[in-house]
């Protein structure tokens, strides 16, 4: 829809025609786009559809609107058509015509009858140019609320129909692993989200507008895109549950080999643990005044959780089984490591009475190649420790004590006599 040039003096016959020839290519241009707005897909919804909130009080003004459009519209052409008349008397209209012409054509002669509500339209009367200005304002805020309305249903509903497809394929994907509502966390979730997409659909339906987000500083009917904020965050949290799911699935795939796995690594810690217990056994009978740590009993309560873990696998419970054997697993390797920490524990006084026998037998070796193997006083010292060590059950505080005085014997053959008495009984060499 276009506008008219200014208005001006008393027209000549060719500023008449032209003027008129112009006026007839606006009213046309206005007449295409007021049957296009009325024939709008979107115009069509608005009147056919039972509309709540924003959108209902927006469309009843608009529906206002568009009838004061086509009073405007009509009286503009009544206008037009007054005047083609008056100028298709003559070839060569007089002076009172052309001044009769001029004042159709540019002065306040178009006078527009409206309904209720647009007193204030009803008392002003309009050029020509004026009320096509009129009548663009009108038009433009019409066409943003269909249009917009159009968007929006062009937009929403149909993605929301296909997250609501894809939810109806997750929820029988987690029916069938056991994720129902008020068993698991990823059931009651879909059910909050099948309620969230129930109500959006709806509130779309009945009020688009709410959905419409404008651009900033655009006057052009339409400007703007819809609002998916709650769409959105619908589609993230159905992506959180599906991800969700698919771990469950993992889990019943694979739940046979980890079970399997753990049922080793418990077996392993429960003969890591019997294994201590026989070596506790053996360091209290054969090694005096050593303090030994108890060993803990084999690992029942992870054994029961483990066969509670077998159950859910036997009835596809899978949901329960998935956090299950992650914990387990966990536990699993944390009591093998306890389990082997415990042997070591208790087999500490062994390694020390192994590590001293070494020692022991190395400074034998030692001295022997020294020429000290028949040494009487070597022979002596090397005699205590070895009756220490290979009794039972054996003091190993005073055996090792026996060991470092043979040490230091064959460490003073290897320096040589010393000038005083020392710490091997008073011998010098």
């Amino acid at each position: 829809m276009g506008v008219t040039g200014p208005p001006g003096p008393v027209m000549d016959r060719d500023e008449v025609d032209r003027a008129l020839a112009r006026l007839g290519a606006e009213h046309k241009a206005v007449e295409d786009s007021l049957l296009a707005l009325q024939d709008h897909a979107g115009r069509r919804l608005l009147e056919g559809a039972g509309l709540t909130g924003t959108t209902r009080e927006r469309w009843a003004s608009t529906e206002r609107t568009i009838t004061v459009l086509w009073s405007c519209f009509d009286a503009y052409t009544a206008a037009l058509r007054g005047a083609r008349e008056v100028r298709s008397r003559h070839k060569w209209p007089s002076r009172e015509e052309l001044a009769e012409l001029t004042e159709r054509l540019r002065g306040d002669s178009v006078h527009v009858p409206g309904g209720a509500g647009e007193e204030a339209l009803l008392a002003e009367r309009f050029t020509l140019d004026a009320l096509v200005r009129r009548m663009n304002e009108l038009y433009a805020a019409s066409l943003d609320v269909v249009v917009t309305a159009d968007a929006v249903w062009s937009a929403l509903p149909a993605r929301i129909d296909l997250l609501a497809a894809e939810l109806g394929r997750t929820r029988s994907l987690a029916h069938s692993v056991g994720v129902r509502p008020g068993e698991h966390p990823a059931g009651d979730e879909l059910e909050s989200i099948t309620a969230e997409l129930t109500e959006l659909r709806s509130q779309v339906v009945t009020d688009p507008l709410a959905f419409w987000r404008p651009a900033a500083g655009s006057s052009a009917p339409g400007g703007g895109r819809p609002d998916t904020v709650r769409y959105d965050r619908a589609a993230l949290a159905l992506e959180d549950v599906r991800r969700e799911i698919e771990a469950v699935l993992a889990v019943r795939q694979d739940s046979e080999e980890r079970l399997l796995r753990l049922r080793d690594v418990l077996s392993r810690a429960d003969r890591t643990l019997a294994e201590a217990r026989v070596a506790r056994g053996e360091v209290l009978a054969k090694i005096a005044a050593s303090e030994v740590p108890a060993v803990s009993g084999p690992p029942t309560a992870l054994q029961e959780r483990l066969q509670a873990a077998a159950e859910y696998r036997r009835h596809a419970r899978w949901h329960r089984l998935s956090p299950l054997l992650d914990a387990l697993e966990r536990e699993a390797e944390e009591e093998l490591l306890r389990a082997r920490d415990q042997l070591t524990a208790v087999t500490a006084p062994l390694a020390v009475r192994a590590e001293l026998r070494g020692r022991l037998d190395a400074y034998r070796a030692k001295a022997a190649r020294l020429g000290g193997a028949d040494d009487p006083f070597l022979t002596e010292r090397y005699d205590t420790a070895r009756r220490m060590l290979w009794s039972a059950p054996c003091d190993l505080r005073a055996a090792e004590q026996a060991v470092l005085r043979y040490q230091r014997a064959v460490a003073d053959l290897v320096s040589g006599p010393s000038d005083g008495p020392s710490d091997t009984g008073g011998r010098q060499w």
